[in-house]
């Protein structure tokens, strides 16, 4: 590991931390900070020449920020003769655009991959996309993990009975079953419909979820809409009660008052983006040793096939 070196952007400064403490080393030095007029400033205050180095940075609210300074942050690195540099980015900001629903819309997920390209980024390491298809997006190596592993891990120490497990929207199906699998429990879809964006509403459930303890799965709470629908529409059906897990907490616009006000016992994310309290109700789980594992095994050039399968 001594040609390894972890920097931490400004978005999610706690996890880099915890990811280099897991890989028996600390943060590289860097500094951050914006000019007056608001502009992004990047400098590193050690020697990166011929070094590996890896960037831990989600590109979270704010957006364009964590972005940006990523991108400052990768062309820094390039300038000053790095070696490798590989973006480690717990959630992919952006990657919600990832299609043309309407017409003359763009394709922001894959814009924001031509962008780390651009920069200089030699390897993009990411976890639980909003979509499999954003994997072909990348035209640079990129390595993607599942926070299924960690999250099961945590669920399973309950040690509840009568569990099916309930994929939010048929979009979700994939990603339910196998939690299902996990779980050996049984499967039930929502079949919701979107109004307009950021709003849903719930036309049916297949399944039977009367007497059981439903697990709601997803790969991101954003503003908690399509959640509370399911949980409630759950409940209706004779649910006994009603847990949510998603890799990653959103939690935008009235996300959290809404799951206050919801019938769901308990909403368990990770780390990805930074949880600033605002609810008992939510629980985090730490993905730090799943990055650390994919970041070790790459710097030693071994297969992460181990660690893909342990997480899927």
């Amino acid at each position: 590991m001594s040609n390894l070196s972890v920097f931490s952007g400004s978005s999610n400064p706690e996890l880099a931390m915890e990811i280099a403490k897991c890989l028996g080393t600390g943060l590289g030095k860097l500094e951050l900070r914006k000019f007056a007029d608001g502009e992004n400033y990047a400098n590193y205050l050690e020697s990166v020449r011929g070094k590996d180095i890896y960037l831990v940075q989600s590109t979270c609210s704010p957006q364009n920020d964590n972005l940006m300074e990523l991108l400052i942050m990768i062309d820094a690195a390039r300038r000053a003769a790095a070696d490798t540099i590989t973006c480690v980015i717990p959630y992919y900001g952006y990657g919600k655009q990832d299609r043309k629903a309407n017409d003359r819309e763009p394709i922001t997920a894959k814009l924001v991959a031509k962008l780390l390209e651009a920069a200089g980024a030699d390897t993009v390491l990411t976890m639980d996309l909003h979509a499999d298809q954003l994997q072909g997006f990348f035209d640079i190596r990129a390595d993607f993990l599942y926070a299924s592993g960690p999250l099961t891990e945590y669920f399973m120490k309950k040690k509840l009975s009568d569990i099916i497990v309930v994929a939010p929207d048929v979009g979700s199906s994939k990603r339910a079953r196998a939690y299902a699998k996990k779980f050996g429990a049984e499967l039930a879809i929502v079949d919701k419909r979107r109004p307009k964006p950021n709003e849903s509403e719930v036309v049916n459930l297949i399944g039977d979820a009367g007497g059981k303890t439903c697990l709601i799965v997803d790969d991101e709470i954003n503003t908690g809409g399509t959640v509370v629908n399911a949980a409630e529409a759950l409940i209706r059906n004779g649910a006994k009660e009603v847990y949510v897990m998603a890799s990653h907490g959103v939690f935008a616009s009235n996300a959290i008052e809404r799951l206050e006000k919801s019938p769901v016992k308990e909403v368990i994310i990770t780390n990805s983006i930074p949880y600033r309290g605002g609810s008992k109700k939510v629980t985090v789980v730490s993905i730090a040793k799943l990055f650390a594992g994919a970041i070790g095994a790459m710097h030693d050039k071994k297969s992460l096939a181990q660690i893909l399968r342990g997480g899927k």
